[in-house]
């Protein structure tokens, strides 16, 4: 049994389509004579790794866990589920399926990754598309890595190719220590970045090369190495391959889809069953509401807090394309209710099978964090440029003669209003230091008996997956 499914769960490959990505076999059933045998095998095999990663944001799991257990959304819903719940209220337990969902997502991602880059050396073919293929595939496994390393603390590492059951049952698949998982991020990254081409891809559903830079610059920055992330970020800025686009609100509506300020995306298309359910869980859960082409209601499962909308400062223009609280009622009238606006398709028939496209980096995350590292390096005049280039397309006036502190609190307060839904906020926090005295406060403020523990700011270790491999150990406190 143990045999069976770690090497299911940590070994997958994609052998067909990206119709077929869901298709997962355990490598050691792969036939090396019938796969991998030409470039459009590695280039089917790689849809299939970037469908399997797409998978933390079309499932909406790593919203529920970077967004609902933060000050920016509470559930609306009058029958959450416990896993919810959990979520919610921030006491997530090890048997929480939204946890071991992006647990099992990320190490899938992994293994399909290391697959191709374990395979790919021995075939022949055209070289640049064998280091672009390469250069994809190292940023999903760091990517994968990034954000397991930043939930769980200490993970698995297993960038190996098993051929058989007694090999992956040999292998050591204990937890590593942090350090570890943040050497091989930064391994698989600085080489990507050197395979990757240098000009700017067209389909911002693949990684380039600035991809690579960007979140290099984010995993530094984690790591508080301020110098190299300040490189990093600042050579993305100097690319000019990225701007800010004017109107705010194209960035999560209809059609948003390659804008000059979007790093990397997720498409979605509708009425095929290959939409996004962000619709429906970030609307309420109201049936007589007419937001939606037939009237259908939302689930009210991530709806913005009352402490949220008070955030934005007067006479911010991301507001009202971010969040509503008055939902129009079929009849014409308006009820109080509060509710996200960005990425929902006012267009869709379903609100489950949404074609909103949602932004995992975009250019104005870059300008934030690189305002960010300037301020760490005591730089906090220089770094206020960068922060009101986001301000400014707000409608709001500079910032100026800021001291160290009070720009990190400005900062804090510009990423929220910002990237609200974009699945940030947890992470923010807790790179910061300042989770428990945010939401602690936040808690209190609701009258709310529950507060984050030291332990808490990292998630437990899937039970289930502890069940399979006893070698893993729970993370204390759980």
């Amino acid at each position: 049994m143990k045999k069976k499914l770690l090497a299911i769960l940590f070994l997958t490959a994609t052998l067909t389509s990206c119709q077929d990505f869901l298709n997962l076999k355990p490598a050691y059933q792969i036939s090396d004579q019938s796969f991998y045998q030409n470039q459009n095998d590695f280039e089917t095999a790689l849809v299939g790794v970037y469908s399997t990663f797409r998978g933390l944001y079309s499932s909406s799991n790593l919203i529920y866990l970077a967004e609902l257990t933060t000050d920016n959304t509470e559930i609306q819903w009058s029958s959450p589920s416990a896993d919810e719940m959990q979520l919610d209220q921030n006491g997530v337990t090890a048997t929480n399926a939204f946890t071991r969902a992006v647990w099992s997502t990320c190490l899938y991602t992994i293994s399909q990754s290391s697959n191709i880059l374990n395979r790919i050396d021995a075939v022949n073919f055209d070289q640049t598309a064998k280091n672009r293929i390469k250069g994809e595939a190292q940023f999903l496994r760091a990517s994968s890595y990034f954000y397991l390393v930043r939930l769980f603390g200490n993970v698995p590492i297993a960038t190996q190719t098993f051929t058989s059951p007694a090999q992956v049952a040999a292998a050591d698949l204990t937890l590593k220590p942090k350090e570890e998982v943040y050497k091989q991020i930064l391994a698989d990254l600085t080489s990507a970045e050197t395979l990757l081409p240098a000009t700017l891809t067209s389909d911002k559903t693949r990684a380039s090369q600035m991809t690579v830079k960007a979140l290099l610059g984010k995993v530094y920055l984690t790591q508080l190495n301020y110098d190299l992330a300040a490189t990093k970020l600042k050579e993305v800025i100097d690319s000019r391959q990225y701007s800010l686009v004017a109107d705010y609100k194209t960035l999560s509506t209809n059609g948003n889809t390659n804008l000059a300020e979007t790093i990397l995306e997720v498409d979605y298309l509708s009425g095929q069953t290959l939409g996004n359910n962000y619709s429906s869980l970030f609307t309420p859960a109201i049936t007589s509401m007419a937001i939606f082409p037939n009237n259908s209601q939302g689930a009210g499962r991530i709806v913005p807090t009352l402490d949220l909308t008070k955030a934005y400062e007067t006479g911010d223009a991301r507001k009202t394309i971010s969040v509503s609280d008055s939902v129009l009622l079929i009849g014409g009238k308006k009820s109080y209710s509060r509710y996200g606006l960005k990425f929902v398709d006012f267009k869709a028939v379903d609100p489950g099978d949404g074609s909103v496209s949602f932004t995992i980096l975009r250019f104005a995350d870059v300008l934030l964090m690189y305002a960010e590292v300037l301020n760490e390096q005591g730089k906090t005049t220089d770094a206020l440029p960068y922060i009101n280039q986001i301000r400014q397309r707000a409608k709001l006036s500079a910032l100026s003669a800021l001291s160290q502190a009070d720009l990190r609190l400005a900062l804090e307060r510009e990423r929220r209003v910002e990237l609200l839904y974009e699945g940030h906020r947890w992470f923010d926090l807790i790179r910061t230091g300042r989770a428990q005295t945010v939401l602690n406060a936040h808690y209190a403020s609701q009258k709310l008996n529950f507060s984050v523990q030291d332990f808490e700011l990292i998630f437990p270790i899937p039970q289930a997956e502890i069940d399979l491999n006893p070698a893993l150990k729970q993370n204390p406190g759980y």
